[in-house]
């Protein structure tokens, strides 16, 4: 059966437009507590086990991965997030909030970050002319899933209760990503995706295992300036409310609208930036985000506008959102498909990691100084080293095309001899 590339694309949409959902995490923070009598910081601890897990999920079963393949993979964190949410509903009516961490935290997170990167190097695979959009679509579908879930949670909560609420999206997402992964695989030998190689960039610099990836100093060139990245992005979402209404004095309501943009932001950022990279490269956009996230860190102490306050934090949230989806595409760039997938897991590493290092980061300094400022001078200075690591592999990346097309140069005239 030959499959069209563009269903494809759709397929990893559903399956990360399904994982998506989680960032809606806030909508049942409230009914929680006050249904069940749990402590806040007992309902966000399932929360905080599903994020940091879904990264080193990613990183552990990269491999496994790939050895299944995307369906196999992908139907696994069907079954892993959809029993998840579901058995959360189980948690909530016998009042259990181990059993609650276990299936919204553990069994939700392992699903979440398998369904990551299930989908992502068949894409790569598929779109070697467009890279940067087959994986900016996928994750553009996981950074606008909670615009779907939020809403839908919080009227069903009204209507049938918490219950029955994790029962119809448990069942409801297991659904959606089973329908994607019964119809997502990797190009077949009879299928050729070569027509498509055409762009300048499509020709990855070499072609690595994962193994001999992790020994180059780009992989790493790479994950630090990702996790500096997130790192800034999720600190940046953490605080963003409360920090608007002290520094600028921006309304309740205010605030609430802004932190609602920054999901369009977010979202829309993965896709436009990431579709960018397939016409001036994945390593210019990485210097273009910390060009404009410097200049933004290092204004913003000096901001008192409202509306310029908030379109820093938008362009902050956007970068967020443009490193996740530059991120598969720029490692298919410096290392091939051949073990895209491991790779692409053992990157989002820096998921986990900013997620934990960037609220104590702005909260210790926030508890300890009584201000956001100091927040930002620290980040300016990552930054600063994250934009000197970007040009660094950007000049790499340049000397390095040069000498594979001298290479391919000459071995066309001895060709031509021959």
């Amino acid at each position: 059966m030959n499959k069209n590339r563009w269903l494809i694309a759709l397929s990893a949409i559903a399956i990360h437009l399904s994982i998506g959902g989680a960032y809606a995490y806030s909508v049942y923070k409230n009914p929680i507590t006050d249904e069940m009598g749990w402590s806040t910081t007992n309902v966000t601890i399932a929360f905080t086990i599903m994020m940091g897990l879904a990264g080193f999920a990613a990183a552990l079963f990269g491999s496994l991965v790939e050895k299944m393949g995307p369906r196999k993979s992908a139907i696994v964190a069907a079954v892993l997030f959809g029993v998840g949410q579901a058995g959360a509903g189980i948690a909530i009516l016998s009042d259990s909030v181990v059993l609650y961490w276990l299936t919204y935290g553990v069994l939700s997170g392992l699903g979440m970050g398998i369904g990551y990167i299930a989908p992502v190097s068949t894409l790569v695979k598929w779109f070697p002319d467009r890279r940067g959009l087959a994986t900016g679509m996928a994750v553009l579908g996981f950074g606008s899933g909670a615009l779907i879930t939020a809403p839908v949670a919080t009227y069903l909560m009204e209507a049938v209760g918490i219950s029955n609420t994790y029962y119809i999206l448990g069942i409801s997402y297991f659904i959606l990503m089973l329908l994607g992964a019964l119809y997502i695989a990797p190009p077949t030998e009879n299928v050729s995706v070569d027509k498509y190689a055409t762009s300048p960039g499509a020709k990855p610099i070499a072609q690595l295992s994962a193994r001999e990836a992790v020994k180059t100093k780009h992989f790493w060139m790479l994950w630090s300036m990702h996790l500096v990245n997130v790192t800034a992005g999720i600190m940046m979402i953490s605080v963003a409310s409360p920090m608007a209404q002290e520094i600028v004095g921006l309304s309740v309501a205010g605030a609430a609208a802004m932190v609602g943009l920054m999901g369009l932001f977010n979202g829309g950022g993965r896709l436009l930036w990431a579709a960018a990279s397939d016409y001036i490269g994945r390593h210019n956009v990485f210097v273009i985000f910390f060009i404009i996230q410097l200049i933004t860190f290092v204004t913003l102490p000096f901001t008192t506008n409202v509306i310029i306050f908030q379109l820093f934090i938008f362009l902050v949230v956007s970068c967020y959102g443009g490193g996740f989806s530059n991120l598969p595409a720029f490692a298919s760039d410096l290392f091939g498909t051949k073990q895209l997938g491991v790779i692409h897991g053992y990157l989002l590493t820096t998921w986990s990691l900013g997620g934990i290092f960037g609220p104590i980061i702005v909260t210790s300094i926030r508890n300890s100084t009584n201000s956001y400022i100091p927040v930002f001078y620290l980040f300016s200075f990552l930054i600063g080293i994250s934009l000197c690591i970007s040009l660094w592999i950007r000049y790499d990346l340049k000397k390095l095309k040069k000498q594979q097309k001298e290479d391919s140069v000459q071995v066309g005239d001895v060709s031509t001899i021959s």
